[in-house]
């Protein structure tokens, strides 16, 4: 059984951080709790509202809980899924064509997501090289974007996904930002190519 990128929760443990979002958010207190840190400064940065960040991780786990129901995804396929906005990137690789239908089905199938963004890979998985050349390059790519000099940008705002060297951006800017952003991650050591996911304020 292939061991995949993401550590996918069991049902119990992702009802039980949708809970503990959900407290956070009708407490007031001024934090998220995701992955067990606190996101709290983040969350006042970003344009999207608070509900909508709680949804994109509720859509994150369904989603990658649901691969887990499936026996056949759960053991040849390592996929990531980030949901931005109720847009969901799909990304990783499974072993056969079926394998990726099933996959892209059950994402669009996942309640409050509007649109289905398909980077899937039918081939061999990523190896723990490759994760951790993907990882170096998110965070280089994450800090040339502090360089971005536009009067009102906000680098805590981008979304970056790296994968086998494809750069994948998402996030609520304006076309200015996406320009600069775009052209910042492009020359990037180790970038093959960069994908636009962005939407547009």
């Amino acid at each position: 059984m292939n061991q995949r990128r993401m550590n996918i929760m069991t049902r119990p443990a992702s009802i039980l951080l949708i809970l503990l979002l959900t407290a956070g958010l009708l407490q007031g207190c001024g934090a998220l709790v995701v992955g067990g840190a606190a996101t709290g400064i983040a969350v006042i940065h970003d344009r999207r509202s608070a509900q909508t960040v709680l949804e994109d991780k509720e859509i994150q786990l369904r989603t990658l809980s649901a691969v887990e129901d499936d026996p056949a995804l759960a053991a040849r396929s390592r996929v990531a899924a980030v949901s931005y906005n109720h847009v969901l990137l799909l990304t990783g690789q499974v072993e056969t064509p079926e394998l990726k239908r099933r996959y892209v089905e059950l994402a669009r199938n996942i309640p409050k997501v509007k649109r289905v963004v398909d980077e899937v890979e039918v081939g061999t998985p990523t190896t723990l090289t490759e994760e951790s050349r993907d990882a170096y390059i998110t965070s280089k790519v994450k800090l040339a974007l502090f360089d971005v000099d536009l009067p009102t940008f906000d680098p805590s705002r981008i979304k970056v996904v790296t994968e086998r060297g494809v750069v994948y951006l998402l996030g609520l800017v304006t076309p200015e930002e996406a320009a600069a952003v775009v052209e910042k991650a492009r020359y990037v050591g180790g970038v093959k190519r960069v994908v636009k996911i962005f939407e547009y304020i």
